[in-house]
């Protein structure tokens, strides 16, 4: 390792690359070359990720990392050495030591000779029938029941990680740490702790650090992408990934490097707060984040401040992620055009399910209508309505035949029938089984130099002081006259996936505004608004600070984004979807819009 870039004693710069499997490909050496960083990381793990990676092992069981990363290195890993800048990634996913294996042949390609790190101790596959016997259930979150129960068939489970395995290993030397299953923000979290020496009941500057890790986790997101008001970004040309300067005390400034696309501003920034999460209590392995202890402030252009952030202990469990092998699903997805849309519907339906058999073939059967044509179309495609049509059932050959019989329908039934693409014979779906493990079971193998050494969980602690939520004055709802508009005009939403639930987060740019919104957006209003969520129960949270409330909707994905039946499988649109919504507000805070 370079001596280049020794640790500074007034903050470390951490830059992320990455926010899922997929991710820009050139982010990696555009962060290494865009500015001075100390240290370059990448969240590569969504839930759907992990499903994603158990089909590579399926296929190939050398494998079950994220082979992107890979590419990544072998564009940097030589400059990020010379500069001193270390490498952090949980892009080992369902297989950290194969990643370290495959590093280190770049490595020896390129004649260089960086000290690679594995972290492992998330995978508990080979340990779900002894830890049964201990007495962890891995109830359902969400159902209630445990996973013997269910008679289910897991396929991998992996518990959340936190950062002292990170900070273990950078500890040691590491240059590059490569770990499975760490926990989002455990990326920063990590390296955080052991730049400055932070100590396990360290609770609120590591609640500080957990902010900043969940602020720049899904990459840039944080810096305008899928950001509400898209008139804001100046640019969303090669949109600048997010950059969290951490200081001592846990505060941090979010940025991005100078000449690049999008923009940091307090609202991007609270768009990524406000992303998949459900309570003011953000929980990580290492410590609780009151996000309602939360201080954000504009220091200067692509510069947004974060202080004040209060932590507590973790709880006494951690996350697992469980995939387990769920029915084989199929779906197609029917073009309706012209008149009689619905009669049509009805009339495709009724033909489709009498060659199947009947309703109620099938384990799971979903039609949804989806009404995109318009009345005297200007062009063919605007009078075009979309029947989708989707099954799911443990038997292979009869999910296969569901699209055959669309098919042979071709020409005999609707006219102007046409499907938006060709048939398939479907495959497996994997169900995400949300559940939790006490950490005492929980320890992290960090591997240097083929030396190991364990690290241990960090443990609650019920004597810490709870803190208090951030004390907020909040205006009366704005009286005078109230206008038409869509929701959206004035306010901007964030809306994402957990499980098989999602978090739709609204949030207001004046306090006026936020008044207004925490009065009006109850569940009964949301449930008004957007009709197609009434079956689903709903928790609302405020949070003042942020001049923002969430809402966590439960069930609406079904078993997660790998098997859901929705066009929308991560809940990604459903922020938009309310923004368009027409609702009667006051003018005038119509005008400070």
């Amino acid at each position: 390792m370079s001596n280049r870039n020794p640790k500074r004693k007034d903050k470390v710069i951490i830059a992320n690359c990455s926010g899922y499997f997929g991710d820009r490909l050139s982010a990696a050496r555009e962060m290494v070359q865009g500015g001075p960083i100390d240290f370059l990381t990448g969240d590569y793990l969504a839930e759907l990720t992990m499903a994603i990676l158990f089909g590579h092992k399926m296929k190939k069981p050398d494998t079950g990392y994220v082979p992107t990363f890979l590419k990544q290195m072998e564009q940097v890993m030589g400059e990020c050495l010379d500069r001193g800048i270390r490498v952090v990634s949980n892009a080992g996913g369902l297989n950290p030591r194969g990643m370290t294996l495959e590093l280190k042949k770049i490595a020896d390609t390129l004649g260089l000779h960086p000290r690679i790190a594995c972290i492992e101790g998330d995978d508990l596959m080979p340990r779900l029938s002894e830890l049964q016997e201990k007495g962890e259930a891995f109830i359902h979150l969400d159902k209630g029941i445990s996973l013997k129960d269910a008679g289910v068939m897991p396929i991998s489970a992996n518990a959340y990680l936190g950062g002292w395995g990170v900070a273990e290993a950078l500890a040691r030397g590491a240059d590059i740490v490569v770990g499975g299953r760490l926990a989002d923000a455990s990326v920063v979290m990590g390296p955080a702790a052991w730049w400055f020496d932070w100590k396990r009941q360290d609770w609120d500057r590591l609640a500080g650090a957990a902010v900043a890790g969940h602020i720049v986790e899904c990459g840039a997101q944080a810096t305008g992408g899928n950001y509400s008001f898209i008139d804001e970004v100046p640019s969303y040309i090669k949109v600048g990934y997010p950059i969290a300067e951490v200081f001592e005390d846990g505060s941090c400034v979010i940025t991005k490097h100078p000449g690049t696309g999008g923009l940091v501003s307090v609202d991007t920034v609270k768009a990524q707060l406000l992303y998949e999460v459900r309570g003011p209590s953000y929980l990580t392995p290492d410590v609780v984040a009151r996000f309602d202890t939360i201080e954000i402030s504009q220091e200067g252009p692509d510069r947004t401040k974060i202080s004040g952030v209060k932590g507590e202990p973790p709880p006494e469990t951690t996350k697992v992620c469980i995939n387990n092998a769920g029915n084989y699903r199929n779906s197609m997805t029917i073009i309706l055009t012209g008149l009689d849309i619905e009669k049509k519907a009805k009339i495709f339906e009724e033909a489709l399910f009498d060659s199947l058999g009947g309703r109620g073939s099938y384990a799971v059967e979903n039609v949804q209508l989806i009404r995109s044509d318009k009345e005297d179309p200007k062009s063919n495609e605007e009078a075009f309505a979309y029947l989708r049509v989707s099954v799911m059932d443990p038997d292979a050959k009869k999910v296969g035949l569901f699209s055959t019989k669309i098919v042979e329908l071709g020409l005999a039934n609707i006219p102007g029938f046409t499907a938006t693409a060709p048939p398939t014979k479907g495959g497996p779906a994997i169900t995400h089984w949300p559940t939790l493990i006490s950490t005492k079971h929980i320890q992290q193998k960090v591997t240097l130099d083929e030396q190991e050494v364990i690290v241990d969980s960090v443990l609650p602690d019920p004597a810490a002081p709870v803190p208090e939520a951030k004390k907020m004055s909040i205006p009366p709802v704005p009286k005078g006259k109230r206008v038409r508009m869509p929701l959206g005009r004035v306010f901007a939403t964030r809306s994402g996936d957990k499980g098989g639930n999602a978090n739709l987060g609204v949030w207001a740019k004046t306090p006026e505004a936020y008044a207004f919104l925490r009065e009006f957006l109850t569940v009964e209003k949301l449930k008004e608004l957007l009709v197609d969520m009434q079956p689903f129960e709903m928790e609302r949270y405020e949070f003042p600070n942020l001049l923002a409330v969430n809402f966590y909707i439960k069930g609406v994905l079904g078993e997660g984004a790998a098997a859901s039946l929705r066009s929308d499988p991560q809940a990604k649109t459903l922020g938009e979807y309310l923004r368009a919504k027409i609702i009667k507000m006051p003018e005038a805070i119509v005008k400070k819009a």
